[in-house]
This record gives C-alpha cells, sequence and structure tokens, in this order.
C-alpha cells in the first residue's frame, strides 16, 4: 500500500479507503488505479479482516466432495455467498472429526467468519454458544443453528407413492450413524406409515460405517423374497438396491420398486438417477447462507429451518 502510495502521490489512509470502497476524488480514484495497476497490487484480504475482524469468508465443511449430492449443496453455497460478496472456504473433512475441529478453530483465529457443516462425526463440545455456525441436518443439543428437509415427510411420501403404484411388501434399506441426525427420521416415518396400514414390513438398517453395502442387501433381498416396494435412504443406496436386485434376476419396477431420496443428476440436463423424494438442495444452500451471515452479523435468527420435499417419478416406479 505505501508503494501504491508512493506512485499515486497520496496518503497510504487514501490507498485504504479507495480499497475498502469508500468514495474518493474523481482525481484520486484516477491516480489510485493507474498506481495498482501498473504495481499489479493485490489487497491482502487476510490483513484486512484483521483490523476490521470481517474476513467475508465462510468455511463449508463437507463430509466427502465425491457424492453429488454435497457437490450440488456445494455449488449453490458458492453461488449465494458470492452474490453477498463473501468467497467460500472448501473444507473436505472426509468424516474426521479431527480435521472439523481444525476447520472450526478458523472462527476463532479471524481466518473466516463462520461456518456451513454437514457432519456426522462427535463435534458437539467444540461448537460454543455464538460461533456463527449453521448445520444441515443435524440437530446439535445445544444452540446451534440447523437447516434441514423435512424428513419425517419423505418417509411418509415414499409410502404414499409406493402404495399408490401396487406396492404390496415394504421395505427400508438404509444406514445410521451413531451420532444422531435427521436424515435417521425418513427410516422412522416410513416405518411408522407402512405399519400404520397394516401392511408387511422389512428393514435393514445398517450401521456405519458399512462394509459389504451390495452383499449386505442382497442376503437381505433374499431372505425376503416377497419385497416388492423398497424406500432406499438415499439415492446412491437406491442405485445399490437397484445393482442387488439386477444380479438376484429382479426386474425394476416390474418385480420390485423402488424410490430413493435426495433429487440426485449425474449434471444439470440429465434425468433423476431413480424415482426419488427430492430436497429443495438450492433453497438449503440459500437460506445457510442467509443464516450464517446474519449470525456472523451479530443479528438474531430463528435457528430452526425445516424445509419442504417433492416426490419425483422416475424409471424405478411404475
Amino acid at each position: 500500500m505505501k508503494d501504491v502510495a508512493n506512485l499515486a502521490g497520496v496518503g497510504v489512509g487514501t490507498v485504504s479507503r479507495f480499497i475498502n470502497g469508500t468514495k474518493v476524488k474523481d482525481s484520486t480514484y484516477q491516480k489510485v488505479s493507474e498506481a495498482i495497476k501498473t504495481l499489479d497490487f493485490i489487497p491482502d484480504e487476510t490483513a484486512r479482516g484483521l483490523k476490521s475482524s470481517m474476513t467475508n469468508t465462510v468455511a463449508l465443511i463437507l463430509p466427502t466432495i465425491w457424492h453429488p449430492f454435497f457437490s450440488e449443496f456445494a455449488y449453490h453455497v458458492e453461488k449465494f455467498l458470492s452474490q453477498n460478496k463473501y468467497k467460500l472456504y472448501l473444507c473436505n473433512s472426509d468424516g474426521q472429526s479431527e480435521k472439523e475441529i481444525e476447520y472450526i478453530k478458523m472462527v476463532d483465529q479471524n481466518r473466516c467468519d463462520g461456518i456451513i457443516a454437514i457432519t456426522y462425526t462427535d463435534i458437539e463440545n467444540c461448537i460454543s454458544d455464538g460461533l456463527p455456525f449453521v448445520s444441515i441436518d443435524r440437530f446439535f443439543t445445544h444452540d446451534v443453528a440447523y437447516v434441514a428437509s423435512d424428513n419425517r415427510k419423505v418417509g411418509q411420501l415414499a409410502y404414499e407413492a409406493l402404495a399408490q403404484s401396487g406396492g404390496r411388501h415394504f421395505a427400508y434399506i438404509g444406514s445410521h450413524n451413531e451420532i444422531k441426525n435427521r436424515t435417521m427420521d425418513r427410516g422412522e416415518s416410513f416405518e411408522e406409515a407402512v405399519k400404520k396400514a397394516n401392511a408387511p414390513f422389512s428393514k435393514l438398517d445398517m450401521l456405519e460405517p458399512v462394509y459389504a453395502n451390495k452383499e449386505q442387501i442382497k442376503a437381505f433381498l433374499k431372505a425376503n423374497p416377497d419385497i416388492d416396494a423398497i424406500f432406499a435412504i438415499n439415492d446412491y443406496e437406491a442405485l445399490d438396491v437397484l445393482s442387488a436386485l439386477n444380479e438376484l434376476g429382479k426386474n425394476v419396477p416390474e418385480d420390485v420398486q423402488i424410490i430413493g431420496c435426495d433429487g440426485m443428476k449425474m449434471s444439470v440436463e440429465r434425468d433423476y438417477i431413480v424415482s426419488t423424494i427430492k430436497q429443495p438442495i438450492e433453497a438449503m444452500a440459500k437460506c445457510a447462507v442467509e443464516m450464517v451471515l446474519a449470525l456472523a452479523a451479530g443479528k438474531e435468527i430463528c435457528k430452526e429451518q425445516l424445509l419442504d420435499v417433492s416426490y419425483i417419478k422416475g424409471r424405478t416406479t411404475r
């Protein structure tokens, strides 16, 4: 900044005001602009943040970027942050609590202004009250903001769609983590709906991390040959179910129907990969960004946001 000031013939304070968007005289604006261009000067966002206590950055913690749902969510989070003149730190935790704790420390160290996180690890004690932290699909026991789809409605819609298309013997196939999260509501509400209708019901609910996933599914299906309507906890699981059924010589959807959850696509232009209960991924991202920026600004917010879901018919239901 001193070099820019010297070349432009102005004070360092004038350069600082220019960088921070404060109005300066037109002649001064022109001099500083030309000096910055000549010197190829790039303002130090981190240094500015140390002075202003704001960095205009938000960290997004994901278990993995390999999963299409997480990737699409990250895309929309970055988009809405950019619209608010914020930048994104993308943090791939690989499901490791140690990594997630390190990212959380970034806020305390004034390296970012807040965190949006999809996490299934034991980090409860690392999230202090007042931390600008927004959780996705997970409710913490203390005062932490979170955004989730209406996962109980997910299970209800899945049952209704399968029943209306001729399902008779229903099954839930999924997995769960030892750390409680809202996605577990999907299987619970599906089971409740089936049992309320007094219909046959079977369940395969595996503990994560899951090993030999497809082999377990095949063994379950062999043991329950009358199953003809399956709700899988997510679209990835639905694809494994589809593959297992194909290997067992079952036709989908003629013999067995499958519904997943999330609303995944391989790209914007492609169809949904299975019949699914679609989460409003873009709306979830927008809501999370609005919440974390409000928290970073010290504003009071409603800390629970549940968003609606919808059924999308694909090739795996009749």
